[in-house]
């Protein structure tokens, strides 16, 4: 009879005879709920093809015991150090050798801020966590910095402002890695990532090669890009190059409210961020204290036409020209005329300050979340014949 476990260690040899290995399993608390594949001198069969045999039984041996024991989770023990794969490989790392075999079932994951989980995932989450900004290109107008995948956007942000460069101001605070923001094509406050945006660097997912895509190849469109359309999954973004601009900076101040924030202050892209700043935390919830996604759904872009004939009906509906002749109208808006703002459906509510944030009010399961999401998108349907669709991403 297969007995569930938690997850299952890879190691030359028993995870209870190496101290470092059996305390780093007791600190994550897995001390008897987990399953030991030993694999002594498995370094050589598994990393070589002189070993094809071995090679071939070890790997329906450990898929066997995985299927066996209903493991998800797998923790490989480093064998960098170990002689036997020093011998026949060099430095080569067996973990690498491991993971890419086994983990045929991944996803990518920048800092999860705009995802909604609501199934859960058998396979590999990766990360992005690389590191690193430097500026590496340089003229008298403006600079080309070389920016990691994985660092912090709002830090990235002031880093710029440290440094008295323009550009991406107007993008303060919002949530979520560097690699991410091309995807999205990350905007706020009449600024969008296409503007700074000069190329990046992406890992293709099945050839392993590096590709650089120019702003002319990301066919950037509102909150959308070719890597969420036609390449979808197909990259790995790992650098992202902005070009941003020395003094005089350009300023973008024609939203109202930011406007308003500005008035009597010198103008500058450091004031700007900190208007920007005192805006967003004023409207949209703490994400340590109140879970919640940032903006559930794109504002949606309407005919002209259409947009006259509901003005008919709502005289106070909102609405901004926009690309192709179209017309911008906010979603928080139409949410916020169908009643929904601050209101709670058990274990999921509408934001009190912002009716385009779904917060969880502490114990809402993903699928839970959705299906609030859903009832608003077919009520803003059946009302004003208006199509919401999610900014957030599902999973």
């Amino acid at each position: 009879m297969s007995k569930r476990y938690e997850a299952m260690v890879l190691s030359c040899m028993d995870p209870r005879f190496q101290k470092p290995v059996h305390k780093y399993l007791k600190e994550k608390k897995l001390t008897g709920k987990y399953s030991a594949f030993t694999i002594a001198g498995g370094s050589i069969g598994v990393t070589n093809e002189k070993f094809k045999k071995w090679h071939s039984t070890f790997w329906e041996n450990l898929e066997t015991s995985i299927k066996l024991h209903k493991i998800n989770k797998l923790i490989v023990i480093n064998h960098k150090d170990c002689g036997a794969a020093k011998i026949v490989n060099g430095n080569k790392k067996f973990n690498s050798l491991i993971e890419n075999k086994i983990h045929k079932n991944y996803r990518i994951l920048g800092g999860g801020s705009n995802i909604l989980f609501t199934t859960n995932f058998n396979g590999l989450t990766i990360h992005i966590a690389n590191k690193g900004i430097s500026i590496i290109k340089e003229s008298i107008k403006d600079v080309i910095v070389e920016i990691s995948a994985g660092e912090n956007w709002h830090d990235i942000v002031l880093w710029a402002l440290k440094n008295n460069l323009g550009g991406i101001e107007n993008l303060s605070l919002i949530p979520g890695s560097v690699g991410a923001a091309p995807i999205q094509n990350i905007g706020a406050y009449g600024v969008e990532l296409k503007d700074v945006f000069f190329c990046c660097e992406a890992l293709n997912v099945k050839t392993k090669k590096i590709k650089k895509f120019y702003l002319e190849d990301c066919e950037f469109e509102y909150r959308s890009s070719i890597f969420k359309t036609k390449e979808k999954n197909n990259y790995v973004i790992m650098k992202v190059f902005l070009k941003l601009n020395k003094e005089p900076h350009n300023y973008n101040i024609n939203y109202g409210e930011l406007k308003k924030n500005l008035k009597h202050k010198k103008k500058s892209i450091q004031n700007i961020s900190k208007a920007i700043i005192k805006i967003r935390k004023s409207k949209l919830p703490d994400i340590t204290k109140i879970g919640n996604a940032g903006s559930f759904f794109k504002n949606p872009m309407v005919e002209l036409n259409h947009y006259e004939n509901l003005k008919k009906t709502f005289k106070d509906i909102l609405g901004y020209e926009s690309e192709n002749n179209k017309i911008k109208i906010p979603a928080g808006w139409l949410i916020e005329k169908l009643g929904y703002k601050g209101l709670n459906f058990g274990n999921v509510g509408v934001y009190k300050k912002q009716a385009l944030v779904i917060i969880n009010n502490g114990k809402a399961k993903g699928i839970e979340v959705l299906k609030i999401a859903k009832k608003i998108q077919n009520d803003v349907k059946t009302n004003f014949d208006i199509n919401l669709e999610y900014e957030v991403n599902i999973l």
